[in-house]
């Protein structure tokens, strides 16, 4: 399996701007497999900088390292991990926007493998069907655990709730902080980067202001 044939539909194209690089062979090993073998290599990176991997506080972290590499951090990588998008009629005839707002991400910048922290707020207009609103939470963790720049993943969200929603009425703004700026580099701890994917009817720039209007209302409980 590559992993075009994971991504399914519209994910099968070379010069999809959608697509995480990935490598044919790219799942020939299994997970236990390439926990041993980011294990191994873990080791020899601490090895080489000095540190002491008899140290009791170091000693496990080669593995520690390796298992959230490919359980945790990365696993948006793991076909299974793939969310299942299922979808409902709209038996509530609800025609407006539907935005599900803050949902965190936690993800990996692909350049430095350094944290990407923030806020990412979606949005659809139903044409039929509506999709759990948990679902919408777990594509955004989906794609949001792999190596990834922010645009990329932003398209990947809105993309995913197109195919499975049969609309082009998607939205997703993302608002994160990259720690690749923040703490190494320039060193800039206020700067954030702001990424917006408008599909079908959220192109119209009336939609996007009552979408953004929506992610500024404080939520009160």
């Amino acid at each position: 399996m590559n992993y075009d044939e994971i991504d399914e539909i519209g994910d099968n194209h070379i010069g999809d701007v959608t697509r995480t690089p990935m490598r044919e062979d790219a799942f020939e090993l299994s997970v236990d497999e390439k926990i041993a073998k980011i294990q191994h290599n873990v080791k020899e990176i601490m090895e080489t900088l000095g540190l002491d991997l008899e140290d009791d506080s170091l000693k496990g972290t080669p593995k520690r390292v390796a298992k959230a590499y490919v359980k945790e951090l990365f696993g948006g990588l793991l076909p299974e991990t793939k969310p299942n998008l299922s979808t409902f009629q709209n038996n509530y005839q609800y025609g407006e926007m539907l935005v599900e707002k803050n949902i965190v991400v936690y993800s990996t910048c692909e350049h430095h493998f350094l944290p990407i922290v923030g806020r990412a707020h979606v949005a659809y207009i139903s044409k039929g069907t509506v999709v759990g609103l948990s679902k919408m939470n777990r594509i955004v963790d989906y794609y949001a655990k792999r190596p990834q720049v922010q645009e990329r993943l932003t398209r990947q969200i809105v993309k995913a709730l197109q195919e499975a929603l049969g609309t082009d009425d998607v939205a997703c703004i993302i608002d994160a902080k990259h720690l690749c700026v923040n703490s190494r580099g320039v060193k800039d701890i206020e700067s954030s980067t702001v990424t917006a994917e408008f599909g079908g009817a959220f192109k119209d720039i009336n939609r996007q202001k009552e979408f953004r209007d929506y992610v500024k209302l404080e939520t009160k409980f």
